[in-house]
């Protein structure tokens, strides 16, 4: 059995078994920095639905209220660990203070519509909490456009699984392809910004 092919088995066992709690549970886990596709949990609780065996709105609400328990413990990890985390090891991967306040600075400015966006994008959507918490973004924000963004993401998926029914897995492929696409952009888009900030602060140093 593939690794994939496992952890589907093991999603949809765990939602078979204990339903809601179990949409909770993995929802919980996908936001807290654990990667557990969302997009197997909540198509197959809409084919779920589908069958009559799930209320839609319960569904998508413990999806959501998953989603932002484990985006608040994302956000507290952050916060508490992540400038120590970054100050102490962000040089073995080319990090310094400099970029941590960019990060900062990017939050600041842009945090609401980052967080909100970020919740709907694949591969994105797992790990946006935890520089939120870094830049010590306001709590009452985070919670209200993660929520926001949660209830969007999960409508979406979950009416997928009750559109395609038995054929819900096919979303898991498609998505695959999308989280490939995202994650080479936001590596090219953070070369772009490294090598930008070092030519910058070459010049500003001067000969």
């Amino acid at each position: 059995m593939s690794i994939t092919a496992f952890i589907t088995e093991s999603i949809t066992y765990l939602i078979d078994t204990i339903g809601y709690s179990g949409i909770f549970i993995l929802m919980t886990l996908e936001s807290a920095l654990i990667p557990i596709p969302s997009e197997i949990i909540m198509p197959f609780s809409g084919f779920l639905v589908y069958m009559g065996k799930m209320n839609l709105f319960l569904a998508i609400s413990a999806g959501a209220l998953g989603n932002l328990l484990g985006s608040i413990i994302a956000y507290w990890l952050g916060l508490k660990f992540g400038r120590g985390l970054i100050i102490r090891y962000g040089k073995c991967f080319l990090v310094d203070s400099h970029h941590l306040k960019m990060v900062e600075d990017f939050f600041e400015k842009h945090g609401e519509i980052a967080i909100f966006i970020g919740r709907l994008l694949p591969a994105i959507r797992t790990i946006i909490s935890f520089p939120a918490g870094v830049s010590k973004m306001r709590l009452g924000t985070f919670t209200v456009y993660t929520l926001i963004g949660s209830y969007i993401w999960n409508i979406f998926l979950v009416y997928l699984g009750i559109i395609l029914r038995e054929r819900w897995e096919l979303i898991q492929s498609f998505f695959e392809i999308i989280d490939i696409i995202i994650i080479v952009c936001l590596l090219a888009f953070l070369i772009y910004i490294y090598v930008k900030y070092k030519g910058v602060n070459q010049r500003e140093q001067g000969p």
